[in-house]
């Protein structure tokens, strides 16, 4: 609920550090959908010692900061935020997730907004996009927007990323599209795009399924009607509320001579409740790590996940041991978030198959 026709209220969330003080912002037209940031930091947040600068740059700008840096989003929509969090995205955790994961519900929930934009570090931004695809059951959009240039360096793509992430969140063609990820003029999939590239500014990407739509010169363009992808599975976390809630779930990587004993310590030592496997080609495991897997398995009787390391490719159920599961299409970081919210929702091992079974057939 509005304060007044010219005020907006962010909502306090509650955070590991302490809950922020929230921004409240004039509304510029009446017109204009509402939009809420989320800022959790990453490059589009950083700064570096000089223009050409594109790595050892630090996290030092907030949402703020990179809404000033953009004048014409005012022309997009009328905008408030939430600082969640300020820290590189391989520091981000289920302690930033699940108050992430209220706030964007809580406002997408109300009349007041169009759709949320998170401001992301791009090493983890697919697994965030993943959690909140299959954690937030709106027709409302989800845009995930990040950088692979600090905010100082020369032609930074930080500001256009955020400015067009402000405009397919405010847009009315981006309904029922889910949470996707917006940078470098592509929309994508939150659920199926991954990190391709470490560096080159065209990273994200699914190559066997390709991208939502186009943003060009300033106009929004979509390839198809909006659709759930194959293994779209809602998870309700609406009582989740502390990070220790989420069952331990641990990725292994497959090389060769690799030490089988290795599930045996993050099962009996580290308290493993699921595994994901990053086997090699389709998903294989070598031949004395099989027999060690399947005797956890038959002790323990947790869930043991055959993805693959590959940068694309699937794991069909057939080409999992008996007692195992093939990921579908789906790579181990996804697979892992996948397996925990099954696993946090009291789920069998048959309906845990038929989840994953979901993302390989429909």
């Amino acid at each position: 609920m509005r304060l007044s026709n010219t005020l907006l209220l962010s909502l306090s969330v509650a955070i590991s550090n302490g809950a922020p003080l929230l921004e409240i912002r004039e509304e510029k037209n009446s017109s204009l959908p509402y939009v809420r940031i989320f800022g959790t930091g990453g490059t589009i947040a950083s700064r570096g010692s000089s223009g050409a600068t594109t790595a050892g740059y630090s996290v030092g700008l907030t949402v703020d900061d990179l809404i000033q840096a953009v004048p014409s989003l005012a022309d997009k929509a009328n905008l408030d935020y939430i600082q969640v969090a300020n820290v590189g995205s391989n520091s981000l955790n289920y302690t930033h997730l699940i108050p992430l994961h209220h706030g964007i519900s809580e406002a997408l929930a109300s009349d007041d907004y169009a759709g949320a934009v998170v401001t992301h570090g791009t090493d983890t931004l697919e697994e965030t996009a993943f959690f909140l695809d299959l954690t937030i059951n709106s027709e409302k959009p989800i845009c995930m927007v990040g950088a692979m240039r600090p905010a100082t360096a020369t032609s930074a793509d930080g500001p256009m990323n955020l400015y067009q992430g402000v405009s397919i969140a405010a847009s009315e063609k981006s309904q029922g599209r889910g949470t996707m990820i917006v940078l470098n003029d592509r929309i994508a999939s939150g659920f199926w795009t991954t990190k391709m590239n470490a560096n080159s500014l065209n990273t994200f990407a699914a190559d066997e399924q390709g991208y939502l739509g186009y943003f060009s010169n300033d106009d929004i363009e979509f390839y198809y009607p909006p659709v759930k992808p194959n293994g779209w599975h809602y998870f309700d976390v609406s009582n989740l509320t502390d990070a220790s809630e989420v069952p331990e779930v641990i990725i292994l990587y497959s090389y060769q001579n690799l030490n089988p004993q290795l599930i045996v310590k993050a099962v009996k030592d580290l308290g493993a409740k699921g595994i994901v496997l990053a086997g090699s080609g389709a998903g294989s495991w070598t031949a004395t790590g099989d027999i060690v897997n399947r005797q956890i398995f038959e002790e323990y009787g947790i869930p043991i996940v055959h993805s693959r390391r590959t940068a694309d490719g699937t794991v069909p159920p057939d080409d999992a041991p008996e007692y195992a599961i093939g990921s579908g299409y789906l790579n181990p970081q996804k697979s892992r978030i996948l397996l925990q919210l099954c696993l946090y929702s009291g789920y069998s091992m048959d309906q845990i198959r038929t989840v994953f079974s979901g993302v390989y057939g429909g």
